[in-house]
């Protein structure tokens, strides 16, 4: 078995984060890999915004402001302090061109390969990742406050950082529950 096979059978998302986050270097080399996700006609259909300090307080109260039919303060607080259970997240935008031969939906998915390629990027590199969704990727509150185009969508937001404790291992599908051979 090659040690990339390896790496991706060992492969776990981790919510337990802390500091450090990855440092500038180590981020540009994950983003260089995210690069290398296939891409038809080259488009480069995806683009990614790095919150971390100061930006995640704000990232927070875009997530309160998204929740403002919630008067419960209790709840918004809960709300504002999920986006620090990490050093840094990472907002995976998915970035459409028109194009002739490529549809809008071959570039959405060329935008989650970069993601996932940033991922294990980043975790090659030593550090923990989270990909999260959520009501939060598709509120038109929190699309606007990262200054989205129309045509753009969040395609996940990357929680990163250093390890605090793993979780305990995800038990893993049969491959006969997800693969079969053609024509039976």
């Amino acid at each position: 078995m090659s040690s990339v096979t390896d790496f991706l059978l060992n492969r776990a998302s981790e919510p337990r984060l802390e500091v450090p986050a990855p440092d500038v270097s180590t981020l540009d080399q994950a983003f260089e890999c995210a690069a290398r996700a296939p891409d038809h006609a080259l488009l480069r259909p995806w683009r990614y915004l790095v919150v971390e300090g100061e930006g995640l307080k704000a990232l927070g109260e875009l997530f309160v402001a998204a929740h403002c039919d919630s008067g419960e303060e209790k709840k918004l607080e809960k709300v504002r302090k999920k986006v620090l259970r990490a050093p840094m997240i990472v907002v995976g935008i998915a970035s459409p061109k028109k194009h002739h031969k490529v549809p809008e939906v071959e570039q959405i998915l060329s935008a989650g390969a970069s993601m996932s390629f940033l991922g294990l990027a980043l975790q090659d590199a030593g550090y923990g990742v989270m990909w999260r969704t959520g009501k939060m990727a598709y509120h038109p509150v929190v699309r606007e406050g990262l200054g989205l185009d129309k045509e753009e969508s969040i395609i996940g937001f990357l929680y990163t950082g250093t390890v605090s404790s793993s979780k305990p291992a995800v038990p893993r599908p049969a491959l006969a529950e997800f693969v079969a051979r053609w024509p039976v």
